[in-house]
C-alpha cells in the first residue's frame, strides 16, 4: 500500500503543495493519502480531485491532480486575509472577560473556501483511503476522521484550527466536544499509516530538522505564539518521523518489507502568517518542488 503523509505547517503548507507536485510527477501513485493541519487540507484536496477525475473521467492523471492542488494554492491564498481576519480588540477584550474567548483570528474565509472545494459526497465514494487528525480538546485524544465520518468537512476544518489563533470546532451531533489541529499530538500521521498497512511511504514534512537560531521580537504576541508553536511542532515531527523509522527498520528485522522516504526543508521556512503576499506562497511552492524533485530522482 502506497502511502502519502502530509504533516501540518499552517501556511508553511505551499512547500508541501510543492513537494507534492514533485512526488506525484515522479509517478508514484498514492493508495492512501493521510494529513494533519495543513495537511489535512491538502490531503482532502488530492483525494477530492483524484476521485473527481475517476467519477468524470473514469481515470485519475496524477500529475492533473497535483497542478489543481497548486492552482488552487496560488489562486485563493495570497495574503493574511484569504485566509483569517483579525479580531477587533474590543471583541476580544469582551469576549475574555466573559470567558467566550474564540480565537485571535476569524477563519471564516479559510473555511469558506475549504467548504467551497470540497464536496463530501465525492470524497464518500472515493477509492482513495483518507485520513485527516484532529484533537478533541476536552480529553485531548487524537481523533483521525475519515469520510465515512459524519460531518467529514468539519473535521477538516478542526485539523486547519490553529490553537489560541483560531476557534475549536464543533461536529455535528457532539455539542460537548471541541476540536482543534491535529499537529497538537501528531504532526506527522505515520503511525496510523503503519497500522493501517502502509509499506511504502512518502513522508512530507513542512519543518526542518532544527528550529531557527535568529532573533525575534518575543515581545510581539503573535510572533511569540508562533515561535513557541513552531519549537512544539519540531520536536513533535521529529519524534514522529523517528519513531517510524524505528518501526520500519525493526519490522524490515522480521522480514516484512517497509520503505520510507522523508521529503523536509533543509532550513526553516521562512512565512510570517500575519504579513505574507502571492509570491511568498510561490516562493515556498518552488523551493518544495526543488527539494521534493531532489529527493525523489536519489
Amino acid at each position: 500500500m502506497k502511502a502519502l503523509i502530509l504533516g501540518g505547517g499552517s501556511l508553511k503548507g505551499a512547500f508541501q503543495v510543492g513537494a507534492i507536485q514533485a512526488v506525484l510527477e515522479s509517478g508514484f501513485e498514492p493508495d492512501m493519502i493521510y494529513g494533519n493541519s495543513v495537511g489535512g487540507l491538502n490531503a482532502s484536496f488530492l483525494v477530492h480531485e483524484a476521485t473527481k477525475q475517476q467519477i468524470e473521467q473514469k481515470k485519475t492523471d496524477w500529475h492533473s491532480v497535483s497542478r489543481k492542488l497548486l492552482e488552487f494554492w496560488v489562486k485563493n491564498i495570497t495574503n493574511p486575509t484569504d485566509i483569517a481576519t483579525q479580531r477587533s480588540k474590543i471583541t476580544l477584550g469582551m469576549d475574555t472577560f466573559m470567558s467566550r474567548f474564540d480565537g485571535l483570528l476569524d477563519p471564516t474565509p479559510l473555511h469558506d473556501l475549504i467548504r467551497k472545494y470540497l464536496d463530501e459526497f465525492i470524497l464518500r465514494n472515493s477509492t482513495i483511503k483518507l485520513k485527516v487528525g484532529a484533537v478533541e480538546v476536552t480529553k485531548g485524544d487524537m481523533v483521525y476522521a475519515t469520510p465515512q465520518h459524519e460531518d467529514f468537512i468539519n473535521y477538516v476544518l478542526a485539523s486547519s484550527s490553529l490553537p489560541m489563533l483560531m476557534p475549536a470546532v464543533h461536529i455535528k451531533n457532539q455539542p460537548k466536544r471541541a476540536f482543534l489541529d491535529g499537529g497538537l499530538r501528531e504532526v506527522a500521521p505515520l503511525k496510523v499509516a503503519l497500522h493501517d498497512g502502509a509499506t511504502d511511504i512518502v513522508c512530507i514534512a513542512c519543518h526542518a530538522e532544527q528550529i531557527y537560531d535568529e532573533p525575534f521580537n518575543y515581545r510581539n504576541f503573535f510572533k511569540l505564539s508562533e515561535r513557541v508553536k513552531d519549537i512544539t511542532v519540531n520536536q513533535l515531527v521529529n519524534s514522529d518521523i523517528s519513531w517510524a523509522q524505528n518501526y520500519i527498520e525493526k519490522e524490515n528485522l522480521k522480514g516484512k518489507p517497509l520503505k520510507m522516504k522523508v521529503i523536509r526543508p533543509f532550513e526553516p521556512l521562512k512565512l510570517d502568517m500575519l504579513s505574507f503576499s502571492s509570491d511568498d506562497i510561490v516562493r515556498l511552492i518552488l523551493e518544495g518542488f526543488k527539494v521534493g524533485y531532489d529527493a525523489v530522482e536519489k
